[in-house]
């Protein structure tokens, strides 16, 4: 019989390390970045949940985390579980393949592994004589991600300055918007309506709901407007992740390694959902990046793939180049376009120059017992 795992957490991860990463320019309204690492049998793990997330949504990256380092937990109720039922509650596997053979799929890795991945360059909501700099930073790239919709629609004629002044330094570069569901349906239409002229690969989650996500992509086949939409929110913070296929809410989707629960969890939601998809980080330091390139690397490519993404669809895990300081040097950051499937272990000068003060490091342990707990609670 397996042991059972300590109540406390501590008696499994003894040491761990809190680091706060200053960012190069403001991105997704933060300008640090605080990071958990630790290490486990398979190497070193990260567990990052932005700090406003609560608990049971903090869960899931950390059992990502553990997963990764080696010593993953069972937990009932989770996403790798939504994805084995989603198919139940929506009648036949999209397949029609037999189930148990699906699942063995799914949790396999392919060896072996490729040892590089294509990835996006992200172009923050920035001014517009920051865009050529910022992307400098990330050297020579065939896709780039831009963050739109700050606040809303009212960002809009500084996201229409902005990305014109991307196409006049990249008239051919492949483009990706993503708005983070910061508009309501009527401004989404208006939205993509004026960002059609950028010609762009997708436009991520311009709004939070899965149903308002399958109206505005009946607003835009009204309007012939050539404008694919992928769904990120709709898939990592959604209880059923699999209703954006349902629905047809989505052309693509958006899934992250952390948010999701870990590799094998992501896997289950992209085969369920039967659509291309896109990996990209959750602003993990050079330590967790490596977790997503693993799950891109293995996701399979479709012709629909080929059509919406290309023959090497680019992952948004070309982030590190978004820190000022990482845990390594040089950080997980792009080298032509590319980024390494390796694991990558923190250098401890840095863990120790970048720790965090005394009373976050406390925060960080009471917010990983907390997680601890309710992993426990839902375990089968």
């Amino acid at each position: 019989m397996a042991e059972s795992p300590p109540a406390r957490i501590v008696d499994l991860l003894p040491e761990f390390h809190v680091v706060r990463l200053p960012m190069v320019t403001r991105f997704r309204g933060i300008t640090e970045r605080e990071v958990l690492l630790f290490e486990g049998p398979a190497g070193w793990a990260e567990f990052s949940p932005f700090v406003e997330y609560d608990v049971p949504e903090a869960a899931r990256w950390l059992r990502a985390a553990l997963e990764f380092a080696g010593c993953p937990v069972r937990a009932g109720a989770d996403v790798a579980d939504m994805a084995q039922t989603g198919a139940d509650r929506s009648g036949a596997d999209r397949s029609g393949a037999d189930r148990s053979g699906a699942d063995r799929t799914i949790a396999e890795t392919p060896d072996p592994l490729p040892s590089h991945v294509e990835v996006n360059a992200t172009l923050p909501a920035c001014r517009v004589e920051d865009v050529e700099p910022i992307l400098a930073r990330f050297g020579p790239v065939g896709t780039v991600k831009a963050k739109i919709a700050e606040r809303g629609l009212e960002s809009l004629p500084e996201d229409l300055e902005r990305l014109g002044e991307f196409r006049r330094l990249f008239p051919s570069t492949v483009l990706r918007l993503d708005a983070n569901a910061g508009y309501s349906l009527p401004e989404a239409v208006r939205a993509c309506t004026a960002l059609a002229r950028f010609d762009l690969q997708y436009v991520e989650q311009p709004v939070a709901a899965v149903e308002d996500m399958a109206r505005l992509r009946s607003a835009l086949a009204e309007r012939d407007l050539p404008v694919v939409l992928a769904a990120d929110e709709s898939i990592r913070k959604a209880e059923d992740p699999l209703r954006v296929a349902r629905l047809g809410a989505a052309e693509v989707i958006i899934v992250k390694v952390q948010p999701l629960g870990g590799i094998a969890a992501a896997r289950a939601v992209v085969a369920e959902c039967g659509l291309p998809a896109v990996v990209s980080s959750a602003l993990e330091s050079s330590v967790g990046l490596p977790a997503g390139a693993q799950l891109a690397a293995t996701l399979p490519v479709t012709a629909r793939s080929r059509e919406l993404l290309g023959p090497s669809p680019a992952c948004g895990l070309g982030t590190a180049r978004l820190f000022a300081e990482d845990v390594v040097s040089p950080g997980l950051t792009p080298v032509r376009g590319r980024i390494p499937t390796t694991r990558i272990a923190p250098d401890p000068d840095r863990l120790k120059a970048l720790a965090v003060a005394p009373g976050r490091r406390e925060w960080w342990s009471t917010r990983l017992q907390e997680c601890w707990d309710l992993l426990l609670s839902r375990r089968t």
